[in-house]
C-alpha cells in the first residue's frame, strides 16, 4: 500500500513533469509560423482552420527533430531531468548516415513529448486550480455533477474540501502518469539505434581487442624481466664474493632487463590513460641475440640455432615471434630442471619455424594454472600464446618432449619477399 504512494512522494516525478511542461513551452516559437496558412485561407471552416494549425504546428516541431544537435539536447535533457539511463551523446562513435527507420525516432520522440506536456500540463494546472480554490469558494467557483433529473451542486462546506482534496490528488496522478510515459518512451526514441548500437559493439570490441593485447604485452615483457631478474639477483648474491666480475655482470643484466620492461610498461600506460604514450616498443627477431644473453646471465645454458633466412621477417611477424620466444624462455627459466635450453628459429619456403626445448623436473609442471615451482604460476602463459598464434593463423604445440624434456614448437605462415 505505502509502495503505491511513493511516485507522489518523489521530487523526481515532478521535475519530470517540469521536463514535460519546458518541451510544451520550447514548441510555442513555432505556433506564429503555423498560424500563417489558417491566416491566409480565411473562408474556411473554424474547424478546419484550427487542424490546418495543429497540423502545420505538428510538422514544425516533427521538423526541428530532425537536427543532430536537437537529438544530443534532448538526451541530455532527459538524462538530467528524468534520470533515465541514456549513453552519453558526446562519448562514443556515432553512424556517419543513419538509417530512415533511425532518423524518424528523434521527431516522433518530440512530438510526443510535446503532446504530453501539453495536455499534462493544462490538465494538471486545472486540477490544481480548482483544488486550490473550491474549498473557500472566494473566487465564485462552484462545481456540480448533472444527473438525470438533477443536479448536484458544491459551492461550500466539507464537501468542497473533500472535492478539492480530489483535485489536488488527481493532479499529482497526472504528474506521476505523464513523469512515466516519458521514461518509458526515452529509452525507446532517445535510446542507441540500431546502427549505433552496432558501432558502440564494434569499438568496446576494439577496446578489448586492445586491452587484451596490452595484457599479452605486459604478461610477457614483465613476467620476463621479474624471472630473470629475480635469478640474477640470486646468482649475484653467491657470485658476490667468488666473483665480483660475474656478479657485477648479472647486476648489469638486471639494470638492462629493467630498463626494457619500464619502457613497455610507460607505453602500456600510457594506452591506457588515454595519453600519449608516444611510439611503442617495438622488440623482433633482431632482438633475439640480446634476449638470449640476458637468460644466459640468469646462470642459463642457451642455444641459439638460426637457419633459413629469419632476418627477412619484419613487422608484426617478427615482434610476434619475439614474444613467443621470449614466453618459451620465460617458462623454461620458471619450470625447467637445469640444464641447456635450446632455442631454434628457422625459416622455411612458407613459414617460420620458432621452438624452445628445455629439461623438467620429476613433476614436469609448466604455466598452467597447476605449477608448484618456485615462481608462482598465472595460468596465462600457454593459453596467451596460442591466442596470439591463432591470431596469426599458425599452429603451436607444447608438451612433454620424452620424460625429461618439455617442447614449445610454433610455426607461422610467411610470405617472403622477393
Amino acid at each position: 500500500m505505502i509502495r503505491a504512494f511513493r511516485p507522489f512522494l518523489r521530487g523526481s516525478t515532478y521535475v519530470g513533469m517540469v521536463f514535460a511542461h519546458a518541451g510544451a513551452l520550447a514548441s510555442l516559437p513555432l505556433l506564429p509560423f503555423a498560424l500563417l496558412p489558417a491566416l491566409a485561407w480565411h473562408p474556411a471552416p473554424q474547424g478546419a482552420r484550427i487542424a490546418v494549425v495543429l497540423l502545420v504546428w505538428a510538422a514544425l516541431v516533427g521538423a526541428a527533430g530532425l537536427a543532430r544537435t536537437t537529438r544530443r539536447a534532448l538526451i541530455v535533457s532527459a538524462r538530467r531531468l528524468l534520470g533515465v539511463g541514456l549513453p552519453d551523446p558526446s562519448a562514443g562513435p556515432r553512424p556517419a548516415t543513419p538509417r530512415s527507420a533511425d532518423r524518424w525516432q528523434t521527431p516522433v520522440w518530440l512530438l510526443l513529448h510535446v503532446a504530453l506536456g501539453w495536455t499534462g500540463g493544462l490538465l494538471s494546472g486545472a486540477l490544481l486550480f480548482a483544488g486550490l480554490a473550491l474549498p473557500g469558494g472566494w473566487t465564485g467557483v462552484w462545481a456540480g455533477l448533472d444527473l438525470p433529473g438533477r443536479v448536484v451542486r458544491v459551492n461550500g462546506g466539507w464537501p468542497s474540501w473533500l472535492l478539492a482534496l480530489g483535485c489536488v490528488l488527481l493532479s499529482a496522478v497526472v504528474c506521476v502518469v505523464v513523469t512515466n510515459a516519458l521514461r518509458w518512451l526515452a529509452p525507446r526514441l532517445l535510446g542507441p539505434s540500431a546502427a549505433e548500437r552496432l558501432a558502440l559493439a564494434a569499438e568496446r570490441e576494439r577496446v578489448l581487442a586492445e586491452r587484451n593485447r596490452l595484457a599479452h604485452e605486459l604478461h610477457d615483457s614483465i613476467g620476463h624481466t621479474l624471472t630473470a631478474a629475480t635469478i640474477q639477483a640470486a646468482v649475484a648474491g653467491e657470485l658476490l664474493s667468488a666473483d665480483p666480475v660475474a656478479a657485477r655482470a648479472a647486476l648489469r643484466s638486471i639494470e638492462e632487463s629493467a630498463r626494457a620492461a619500464l619502457e613497455d610498461l610507460d607505453y602500456v600506460l600510457g594506452v591506457l590513460r588515454e595519453e600519449g604514450a608516444g611510439t611503442a616498443p617495438t622488440r623482433t627477431l633482431a632482438d633475439l641475440p640480446e634476449l638470449v644473453d640476458r637468460v644466459r646471465h640468469a646462470g642459463a645454458v642457451v642455444e641459439l640455432e638460426l637457419s633459413g633466412e629469419p632476418a627477412q621477417v619484419q613487422g608484426t611477424l617478427s615482434r610476434a615471434a619475439y614474444r613467443i620466444l621470449q614466453e618459451g624462455l620465460t617458462n623454461a627459466l620458471r619450470h625447467g630442471a637445469g640444464g641447456p635450453v635450446t632455442v631454434r628459429v628457422a625459416g622455411t619456403p612458407d613459414g617460420l619455424e620458432l621452438g624452445v626445448v628445455n629439461r623438467i623436473g620429476a613433476g614436469g609442471g609448466r604455466d598452467t594454472g597447476a605449477g608448484t615451482g618456485a615462481f608462482p604460476t598465472s595460468g596465462h602463459g600457454l593459453p596467451g600464446l596460442a591466442e596470439r598464434v591463432r591470431l596469426l593463423h599458425g599452429e603451436i604445440e607444447a608438451g612433454p618432449d620424452g620424460q625429461q624434456h618439455w617442447r614449445l614448437a610454433v610455426r607461422l605462415p610467411v610470405r617472403w619477399s622477393a
